[in-house]
């Protein structure tokens, strides 16, 4: 056996591991010459790609059967086809599959995306032919943003696919995201497996999933799903693949694109239907035909998928967040959880792959079963290490429209137009959360009243404070918190409904002297650029002695393979620059200063 990576949980639960590279992934996961000695090595006969990297690869694919290996999942011939976005738009319009109106061939530069952007129409999707997962897609409103969304584009598809080459379609806007899981054979057969709602999205990547929609009467459901058939059927798809779908408000649906590869978001299909899609996906793999006819497959109780992210969720939604998980446990203990991750205590979270943490999924007989098992699930997912997005997962599934099924794409920025500020506390949550810091700060074990602002409440609980959760009932109303940190000086650090609050006990005496302390003065962060996340320095825009505008693009990081253009906060010439193109740098680091 090869050198074993430590901590990792893919390798842990193999019977046999071979590492296949370093951290970059284009010397390791896309490293096609290094995983075919692999499997050579190891004389495995039949190889399942996954999510990303080779999954839908038609090289990978090709070179896999003139070896005699079996590739789990379909032939090169679907793969080209529905790995393309311009040949796959083609084949749809022929599969008489309804399509979003654009541009059927390849962008070639930034004017031409200006002059098929204007013949469209604004807004305008610039997305990569060869993409997925949301890299290489920008949305253009103008002219400005068409050359600028090229530019950004065409680089993180070529990062992402090793293709840079790009299409332009009609933005159809507050659309849903819906796809259907599609499962075909090798005999002609193909099955759709009902549908999957996708639309709380950020930067294009989905962030909640359902199954099945609240949007979806049985007829729309069953057209969307024998168009994704017919499609599937077109291609002579043998596998499980996922059709993707934009449902306009009245019902309209129009093909986006087909994910030729298991989707992270398949559990909640698994969940409604009783299927093991990996199962059948070797199976069909086999030779075998499909098990299942149409009129077999269910639609039983509902799930919910939330992906955990190691990510800021104040920033844009959330920026990655890398570092060490010093603390780990899963909410296990809820009943009907799932937990997909690939990760345990100990683990590092690096630059080099999304900051998936995991996907965790909740089950129910009905919706409302399935979201209160999630916000359980939530309060008892102990991450400590990294920065999560916990906190605006849990404000999603409580908040009114995500609850009433009033969703589309354009969730997030339209309920958090200011970006995402955490919980915000009632005026009974306050004091619930007040009496519990109280309680802590004295280490009441049992029972005890606390006044708060002139209200009595009783905080009963037997917390063990070296337990990471702390599971109090304030007034008969129950609670899962977890304490994050407390010191000597009435310092505590609770996570309450999601969100994190810094709070500081002290006596009557200390909190009249502490307003004789000194106020730490705050940087003056119009005159510098920090690193809003850990990442590498693709591009670097400006020199000393430069004079910069408002607004105007300073440097572009990469994080996760995601581009971000950092702008300058105030216009003035620019005095130091600490970064150079190709280097890594750290969330926080200083990257230019202004005069």
């Amino acid at each position: 056996m090869d050198k074993i990576l430590p901590l990792q949980v893919h390798v842990k639960m193999a019977d046999e591991a071979v590492c296949v590279g370093p951290a970059p992934t284009s010397k390791s996961y896309l490293n096609m010459d290094a995983i075919m000695e692999v499997i050579k090595k190891t004389r495995a006969q039949a190889v399942h790609p996954g999510y990303g990297f080779l999954s839908e690869n038609k090289e990978f694919a090709r070179r896999l059967e003139l070896d005699g290996i079996t590739f789990i999942g379909p032939d090169t011939h679907a793969i080209q086809a529905m790995g393309d976005k311009i040949e796959s738009k083609l084949l749809a319009k022929n599969a008489k599959v309804n399509t979003i109106p654009g541009f059927d061939g390849v962008v070639k530069d930034a004017d031409e995306a200006v002059r098929i952007a204007r013949e469209i129409g604004y807004p305008v999707m610039i997305k990569a032919s060869a993409g997925g997962g949301g890299k290489g897609m920008r949305i253009a409103w103008d002219d400005e943003e068409t050359r600028e969304g090229f530019r950004f584009s065409s680089q993180e598809a070529a990062s992402s696919f090793g293709d840079d080459r790009l299409l332009i379609e009609k933005f159809i806007d507050n659309p849903r995201h819906i796809e259907i899981q599609v499962l075909g054979d090798k005999h002609g057969n193909a099955l759709w497996l009902n549908e999957r709602e996708c639309s709380i999205q950020r930067r294009n990547q989905k962030v909640v999933e359902e199954a099945p929609s609240t949007f979806l009467d049985p007829e729309t459901r069953r057209a969307m799903g024998e168009q994704a058939v017919a499609l599937a059927k077109a291609v002579k798809y043998s596998s499980a693949g996922t059709v993707e779908f934009l449902v306009d408000s009245k019902k309209n649906f129009y093909f986006l694109e087909m994910n030729t590869r298991l989707q992270v978001e398949h559990p909640v299909t698994e969940c409604i239907t009783g299927l093991d899609l990996v199962q059948e996906m070797i199976r069909v793999a086999k030779g075998y035909p499909l098990r299942h006819k149409q009129a077999d497959i269910p639609i039983n109780g509902w799930a919910v998928e939330c992906r955990v992210y190691a990510e800021d969720p104040y920033k844009s939604f959330g920026l990655p967040s890398i570092g060490k998980l010093s603390q780990y446990r899963e909410p296990l203990d809820v009943p009907n959880v799932r937990v997909d991750s690939g990760i345990q205590q100990g683990s590092d979270i690096s630059i080099y792959y999304d900051p998936m943490i995991s996907k965790l999924v909740t089950y129910g007989s009905n919706r409302a079963e399935a979201l209160q098992r999630m916000e359980e699930a939530l309060d008892n997912y102990i991450i400590r290490g990294v920065t999560h997005n916990i906190a605006l997962l849990r404000e999603v599934i409580i908040h009114p429209r995500f609850v009433q099924g009033d969703i589309s794409t354009k969730f997030l920025p339209e309920v958090y137009p200011d970006g995402f500020k955490g919980h915000k506390l009632t005026d009974l949550e306050k004091r619930e959360l007040l009496a519990t810091a109280a309680s802590l700060y004295v280490s009441c074990f049992v029972s005890q009243q606390v006044e708060v602002d002139g209200t009595k409440l009783n905080v009963t609980s037997e917390w063990n404070l070296a337990s990471p959760l702390l599971p109090v009932t304030v007034d008969g109303t129950p609670r899962t918190m977890q304490c994050l940190s407390r010191d000597a000086a009435g310092n505590i650090s609770i996570q309450f409904l999601g969100t994190v609050y810094k709070l500081r006990i002290l006596t009557q005496l200390a909190a009249e002297l502490s307003k004789y302390m000194p106020e730490k003065v705050e940087e003056d962060t119009t005159s510098i650029l920090r690193s809003p996340m850990p990442g590498a320095v693709v591009a670097v825009s400006v020199k000393p002695g430069d004079m910069v505008s408002e607004g105007q693009e300073i440097c572009v990081i990469e994080a996760m393979k995601m581009q971000n253009s950092l702008i300058a906060a105030k216009t003035g010439k620019v005095k130091i620059v600490h970064c150079k193109a190709g280097e890594t740098v750290g969330e926080g680091d200083l990257l230019v200063e202004l005069e």
